[in-house]
């Protein structure tokens, strides 16, 4: 038996112990939360070879769909449109949220309102830079959020694209 398995161990006092796992309504709450509120996430794509990329971005979420911006001939924005399909991550590793949806690619100068919202969530302008970026809008279809293993088996809170609903 390892040490830390055993029933009668006392944590240590700075020792810090996880909360009871959240119910689907309270993780719902929780992300979207995360989602008003932070402002950079992991962009994961890979190119037609299988090469892997993964990017952190500034983003801004409208209440119903994320967008990114990136220079429009990274490898980011090379494999997501091509794809047609993002995975992006926020939050700790203890308090993860992921995202899976569609890639919408829009050009600079065609969604003003966008632009500006992004501009003011992600602290930065793409439209005052010398090189050519890119929106990439991702619309969701799976989310998954967790913080213990505890919270693994019910992670899912979103499935083709709707919310799900909790029981009872």
């Amino acid at each position: 038996m390892i040490a830390d398995e055993r029933s009668d161990r006392v944590p240590a006092p700075d020792e810090v112990r996880p909360e009871p796992a959240r119910s689907l309504t309270q993780r719902v709450a929780d992300t979207l939360e995360r989602l008003r509120t932070d402002v950079d996430l992991w962009v994961a794509s890979a190119n037609e070879t299988g090469d892997a990329y993964l990017v952190p971005l500034s983003f801004h979420w409208d209440g119903s769909r994320l967008t990114v911006a990136t220079p429009r001939k990274s490898p980011t924005a090379r494999n997501l449109m091509r794809a047609g399909w993002a995975r992006v991550a926020l939050g700790e590793t203890r308090d993860v949220v992921i995202v899976e949806g569609h890639v919408e690619a829009i050009a600079l100068g065609t969604e003003p309102g966008l632009e500006e919202a992004h501009a003011r969530a992600a602290g930065f302008d793409p439209r005052e830079l010398s090189v050519e970026y890119v929106y990439l809008r991702i619309t969701p279809r799976e989310i998954q959020a967790w913080r213990e293993a505890d919270e693994l088996e019910g992670r899912h809170l979103m499935r083709r694209g709707a919310w799900l609903e909790a029981e009872g």
